[in-house]
């Protein structure tokens, strides 16, 4: 008896309990990125709004939004140069494995006046609090903020554009349309980009939606990538010969007679 009055309490507390109050709507400029020729980097338009339901009323304190955008996952090895005999060597290396190839984090406000500290490091709200795993020896787990080969990944990833973080990059229009601009450099990697974006209200995270975009080749680029990966036997012999009919061609240009 008792066991059944707790599964109908159970039952009775779910269903009294209020269904989230605030969900996120957004989309992006184009979820299409074509890179040609002659990219060189443009910024991808996020916008949506915060829908609320009949019985919610306006929070006093209004609305804070955190945009996380992730591409492709890739593993890349840190190397660090130590000087032997004068000269510079690589030394010590670090394998960071299936880490973001890129990763934007745009909030409202800077993310510690957001959230505590400890909310901030369970839902990674960052780039210091982002996971990087790395390859340490036969162990596979991510270093503290101060690791020398972590803080080093950041730091090239940042000179490249490739990792950004702006603590006020995400713009509320009115209370609940907001506005965010990703920023895509030239260099971007091509494949799939998961953007996460999570809603706060008084330091609580209430709602989280999700979107997506891709990054593609077109034109001659794409043919030349398609064509190395597809066939890359016929690939190597055009190359081989497309560099011997230069050679042939600037010797027969610049011959002196």
């Amino acid at each position: 008896m008792r066991i059944l009055r707790a599964i109908a309490l159970a039952i009775a507390c779910a269903a009294s309990a209020p269904a989230a109050a605030e969900r996120i709507v957004s989309s992006v400029s184009t979820h299409q990125v074509m890179i040609t020729s002659d990219f060189s980097g443009l910024d991808l338009v996020l916008f949506g709004t915060v829908e609320r339901d009949a019985a919610t009323v306006p929070r006093k304190s209004g609305y804070d939004l955190v945009v996380t955008v992730s591409g492709p996952k890739e593993s890349i090895v840190t190397r660090r140069k130590d000087r032997v005999i004068g000269i510079w060597v690589n030394a010590e290396s670090r394998t960071f494995i299936d880490v973001p190839s890129y990763l934007a984090v745009m909030s409202t406000r800077p993310i510690e006046d957001l959230v505590s500290i400890d909310t901030a490091r369970r839902l990674q709200l960052g780039l210091r609090r982002t996971l990087l795993p790395q390859q340490i020896g036969p162990d596979l787990g991510d270093t503290g903020g101060d690791d020398p080969f972590r803080v080093a990944f950041l730091r090239l990833k940042t000179a490249k554009h490739l990792y950004v973080e702006q603590v006020t990059g995400v713009t509320f229009l009115t209370p609940a349309l907001f506005r965010a601009t990703i920023p895509l450099p030239a260099e971007v990697p091509v494949g799939t980009y998961d953007i996460d974006l999570k809603l706060f209200a008084d330091g609580v995270n209430i709602a989280r939606a999700n979107s997506a975009f891709e990054v593609v080749k077109v034109g001659f680029e794409q043919f030349v990538a398609t064509s190395a990966q597809s066939n890359g036997v016929l690939y190597g012999l055009a190359t081989v010969s497309l560099a011997l009919m230069t050679g042939w061609f600037a010797s027969v240009v610049f011959r002196r007679d």
